[in-house]
C-alpha cells in the first residue's frame, strides 16, 4: 500500500518556545508522572486541521528509507532524557545506539539498519503485544513527503525531535492521530483493527509539517511545531519541511493486540490501541538530506531509497 493512501494525521499546537536547545527538554510540560510528553489534547479547530490535511495527496514528491527494529527497552531520550528504564517499553527503529541519553552526536556516531545508511535518525514507538508476546515489526517505512508547499521545504535541521500522538488518551476520540489497518484491505480506524488470516495488521503515523524555524525542541516536546491548514503554515511556524510517515506493519493477524503504555503513572503492556504515538530524531547526513528535499521534494519527484526519482 502507497504512503500515499495513508490519513493518519498528527497535529500539535502553534506555538512555541523561545530558546532553542541542542540538547533534549525536561518534561515539564504536564504534572503526570507517566508519560506526560505523549499526551495532548486536540481542539475542534485541530480536528478540522487533521480532516484537511487528511484529504490532502502528496502529489508525487517524496522519498524514503526502509527500516528495521533495531532493539527495543524502556528509554525515551526525548521524554525522559538521561532516565534509563523509567519509560514504558519502546521500538526503536533505525540507529542502534539510540538509548536514554541519546544526542545528536551519539547518534551521529552510531550506526543504523535503514537504507540508506546515511539516515542515522532514530524513529520510536510503543512497543505491540500480542497475547503478552511482544511482537518485532517486519518493516518500517520511512516517507518523507512534500504535501505541504512543497516547492518551499527544507530539509529538517539536525537534532531536530519531537512527539506526535496521545499516549495517555482514554478513548479512540482524544487520539484522532492513529490508524490502524490490515494490509490490503480498507478498513481502519483508531484502535486496534482484528485482520483476518492472510492480513498483517499495520499503522500509518504522520508528522507535522511547519517548524518555527527556531526550535530543535520544547518544553512539551510539539510547540515547536506545527500542522498546515491546506497548503499555508501558520505564521508562528513558518518552515515548510516535509512530511514524515511511519508505515509500520507487524507479522500478526487476529485479536490479544495491547501495546506498552503508561496507565494511571505506572508503565503496562496493556494500554489500548488508540493510544498509539510516536518520536523522531534527526540525525540525517545534512548534505544527504538536503540533496533529497531538493531532489525529489522540492522538484516534485517520487524516489526510492537511493534518494534518485524512480517515478515522475
Amino acid at each position: 500500500m502507497l504512503a500515499s493512501t495513508a490519513a493518519v494525521i498528527f497535529l500539535v499546537t502553534a506555538g512555541w518556545v523561545t530558546t532553542r536547545s541542542d540538547s533534549p527538554a525536561p518534561d515539564t510540560a504536564s504534572g503526570h508522572t507517566g508519560h506526560a510528553g505523549h499526551t495532548y489534547t486536540f481542539t475542534a479547530e485541530q480536528a478540522a486541521a487533521i480532516v484537511a490535511q487528511a484529504a490532502a495527496p502528496v502529489r508525487g514528491s517524496e522519498f524514503r528509507a526502509d527500516c528495521f527494529s533495531s532493539h527495543r527497552q524502556g528509554d525515551d531520550p526525548i521524554v525522559f532524557p538521561g532516565q534509563a528504564g523509567r519509560s514504558h517499553i519502546h521500538e526503536f527503529y533505525g540507529n542502534r545506539t539510540a538509548n536514554a541519553s541519546s544526542t545528536l552526536q551519539s547518534l551521529a556516531a552510531g550506526t543504523t539498519n535503514c537504507t540508506p545508511k546515511t539516515d542515522l535518525s532514530s524513529y520510536w514507538t510503543p512497543t505491540l503485544y500480542q497475547n503478552g508476546v511482544p511482537v518485532a515489526p517486519e518493516r518500517v517505512t520511512v516517507y518523507y513527503q512534500g504535501v505541504t508547499d512543497h516547492t518551499r521545504a527544507v530539509a529538517h535541521p539536525r537534532g531536530l525531535r519531537y512527539v506526535v500522538g496521545n499516549a495517555l488518551a482514554t478513548s479512540p476520540d482524544q487520539n484522532p492521530a492513529a490508524r490502524w489497518s490490515c494490509v490490503g484491505r480498507p478498513e481502519s480506524g483508531r484502535d486496534f483493527i482484528n485482520c483476518p488470516p492472510g492480513t498483517k495488521l499495520e499503522n500509518y503515523l504522520d508528522f507535522p509539517t511547519c517548524w518555527d524555524g527556531k526550535n530543535l525542541d520544547s518544553a512539551n516536546h510539539r510547540d515547536h511545531m506545527a500542522y498546515a491548514v491546506g497548503q499555508s503554515c501558520p505564521a508562528s511556524h513558518p518552515v515548510v519541511v516535509p512530511r514524515l510517515e511511519l508505515l509500520i506493519t507487524w507479522p500478526v493477524n487476529g485479536g490479544g493486540l495491547t501495546l506498552a503504555g503508561t496507565r494511571n503513572g505506572a508503565n503496562v503492556t496493556t494500554a489500548p490501541g488508540y493510544t498509539f504515538h510516536g518520536d523522531f530524531f534527526n540525525a540525517w547526513d545534512d548534505g544527504e538530506l538536503k540533496r533529497r528535499v531538493a531532489n525529489c521534494i522540492v522538484a516534485g519527484y517520487i524516489c526510492g531509497t537511493d534518494g534518485n526519482p524512480i517515478q515522475q
